[in-house]
């Protein structure tokens, strides 16, 4: 998970609406975030990590009396709250499809922690590791991503999920009891890992919602909109504008280090230190800017020629070595709004 990635304003949206319902105004809600209502309930609004962890600092502060905040959280969530990412996991066609989605862009959803999947002919187990969690939000944001995890499945299968098992890495909390009525299940407290484990009969059942035209299109506009998100900051983020503004001619490091009035050498080590390198900007702006323009429609020859290649295939080689496929096998229409 990049914290640095910006994020749409719902799942904050949600947090403040579960404060107010308990009492806060939305001013409480949102003390120490910058943010103001105004600009929380805007459509196109976008917040950073730091202001959705402030709000949840906030609610844990404010509300301590509230048993399973966190858990509460996490059941309000919806497909529709992940925007592009919660329809492309509605239209695809297994529980193990959507799973998959999930992760490859576990960037667009509402995660502080590394994800990761294993099963067996008994069991499909979601591990949870929360290395990465800020220690005081630590309950409140796994809390989160168990209540997430049983809500969004149950959307996505059309019924509620039994859970065989979950399991916390925290202590025992007070309102242990508050699970099972929330989920199903109480959990296992003070365990070695933080998972939700169901039935592995459940993963390759066809969903009900399934349809792969769409579910292809949604997650094309998934990729676009991840790549969006990911601009940079820092020196980094000044070559990155530099070279969409020269996309077509792709300028030597030492050519574009002299617009921003520092040797090519000094340019590398501040990109290094930033971990990243010149040709990784170069290869992620081209590759945005065709993801774009494929999906708009243009043919791969138009493509190739905005973006400077002295022939077609030596674009679909590219291509192939940016994203592992070829041009030509992806959708050419757009039917979504990217919108999350």
């Amino acid at each position: 998970m990049e914290s640095g990635i910006r994020r749409a304003a719902a799942s904050l949206q949600l947090l403040v609406q579960i404060g107010v319902e308990h009492g806060l105004s939305t001013l409480q809600c949102l003390e120490q975030t910058g943010l103001d209502a105004a600009h929380l309930f805007d459509a196109d609004a976008e917040v950073d990590a730091a202001q959705e962890l402030q709000v949840m600092r906030n609610l844990q502060r404010q509300l301590p009396g509230v048993a399973g905040l966190g858990l509460l959280a996490g059941l309000r969530l919806r497909l529709s709250t992940h925007g592009i990412l919660g329809y492309a996991m509605l239209s695809s066609a297994t529980l193990r499809e959507a799973l998959s989605l999930m992760l490859r862009y576990l960037d667009l959803a509402y995660a502080y922690c590394e994800v990761s999947t294993e099963s067996d002919p008994v069991e499909m187990r979601i591990l949870v590791n929360d290395r990465q969690v800020p220690a005081d939000l630590r309950r409140f944001i796994m809390e989160r991503v168990a209540g997430a995890a049983f809500a969004l499945a149950h959307e996505v299968l059309g019924r509620a999920p039994e859970l065989r098992r979950l399991s916390f890495s925290f202590p025992r909390p007070p309102h242990a009891e508050r699970y099972r009525q929330l989920v199903g299940v109480e959990p296992e407290f003070g365990a070695s890992a933080n998972l939700i484990a169901v039935d592995a009969s459940l993963l390759d059942q066809p969903l009900p919602q399934a349809n792969a035209l769409t579910q292809r299109l949604c997650e094309e506009q998934c990729r676009m909109l991840l790549n969006r998100r990911r601009q940079r900051g820092g020196v980094a983020g000044q070559v990155r504008d530099r070279l969409l503004q020269a996309y077509d001619r792709m300028p030597e490091i030492e050519e574009l280090a002299a617009t921003l009035h520092v040797t090519g050498r000094t340019l590398r080590r501040r990109l290094d230190a930033e971990g990243t390198s010149y040709r990784d900007l170069a290869d992620e702006v081209r590759c945005m800017l065709a993801e774009g323009w494929l999906a708009a429609g243009l043919p791969v020859d138009e493509v190739s020629l905005r973006l400077g290649f002295s022939e077609p295939s030596a674009f679909i080689r590219a291509f192939k070595r940016w994203t592992g496929r070829t041009p030509g096998g992806r959708p050419r229409a757009v039917a979504v709004q990217a919108r999350s």
